[in-house]
């Protein structure tokens, strides 16, 4: 029997992503979706000295590459990298399936890295003793 493959169709932003429609993207994303959050070389694009980005822009981007990273140790999304060019690389965030038992939202997440209380639920959506 011949099983029909699903091509892979990844989402390229029109304009540079911020940190916050990142992480809007990786809340709502369905395992499988493909989002491209930059394209270049990320770690020269995002370095002081070599940079060619504007400072906010530089800032921003640094921003971005830290939250993905973040995503990607917390099992939310793989990161990928494909080459378009000779240092010219699309950045890519594959989102993996949200783990069952987790009653935590990606914000109280990103409310607990910061310190932050959450609600009466506590930082983690566990009750508070």
């Amino acid at each position: 029997m011949f099983m029909a493959t699903t091509p892979f169709i990844t989402v390229r932003a029109k304009r540079p992503l911020s940190e916050i429609e990142f992480c809007a993207w990786v809340a709502q994303a369905t395992p499988g979706d493909r989002l491209e959050y930059h394209r270049g070389f990320l770690v020269l694009d995002a370095f002081p000295v070599i940079s060619k980005l504007a400072d906010p822009d530089r800032k921003r981007l640094a921003l971005l590459g830290s939250r993905a990273f973040w995503a990607a140790e917390l099992g939310l999304v793989h990161l990928v990298q494909e080459r378009v060019g000779p240092d010219q690389f699309a950045y890519i965030a594959v989102a993996r399936p949200k783990p069952k038992a987790a009653a935590v939202s990606l914000s109280e997440l990103l409310l607990a890295e910061q310190g932050q209380p959450c609600d009466a639920t506590g930082p983690l959506g566990r009750a508070a003793a």
